[in-house]
């Protein structure tokens, strides 16, 4: 019985980890503002979840280990070379009008400009807390530091947004809401 337990399991690990390509290319992509670096260290991380899924012992905690390898992988390309800090503008939905498109499309540029400034740590915490909606726990379990470090960053890097924010548009007052909703 127990060897169909295990196996129901990995094809059910197997399942998810698939299904969860968008959700880790957006983590991906905050992290390193390059489109096809986010592509490589998701397609890396599938990879690696898809081999080692039947050493995943409870399915709750799937998306932090898959969050884990991604963070592994990021970390492993961070230390074979600098990280390209250039910033494309993803593809915006359609709007009513196109001076709409052009503003949300400035406003998209000038938060992801903000937060590739932060330091790598705080742009770490900030996308999984904020654009991915993980718990401190969770987001301190998979980047392997203490909570009190998750919610220091957090709040660092949040301020620290606000702040280059405030400078870029000074007549703009930043709206922590719609930063979180430009993903």
């Amino acid at each position: 019985m127990k060897i169909v337990s295990r196996i129901c399991t990995t094809l059910a690990v197997r399942e998810r980890v698939g299904g969860s390509r968008g959700r880790l290319y957006k983590v991906a992509l905050a992290w390193t503002g390059d489109r096809m670096l986010a592509d490589d260290l998701v397609q890396e991380a599938i990879a690696i979840g898809l081999s080692k899924g039947h050493q995943l012992r409870d399915l709750e905690k799937l998306y932090p280990w898959l969050y884990s390898i991604l963070n592994n992988c990021w970390r492993r390309h961070l230390r074979s070379q600098q990280p390209d800090s250039g910033c494309e503008p993803d593809s915006l939905a359609c709007e009513t009008t196109l001076e709409q498109q052009v503003e949300r499309q400035r406003i998209v540029q000038d938060v992801r400009q903000a937060v590739f400034r932060l330091s790598v740590g705080q742009r770490e915490v900030i996308s999984l807390v904020d654009l991915e909606g993980f718990s401190y726990a969770d987001v301190a379990e998979i980047l392997e530091i203490p909570i009190g470090t998750v919610m220091s960053r957090l709040n660092r890097a949040r301020k620290a947004l606000q702040q280059t924010l405030r400078r870029m548009n000074p007549e703009v007052e930043p709206d922590v809401a719609l930063l979180r909703r430009v993903r």
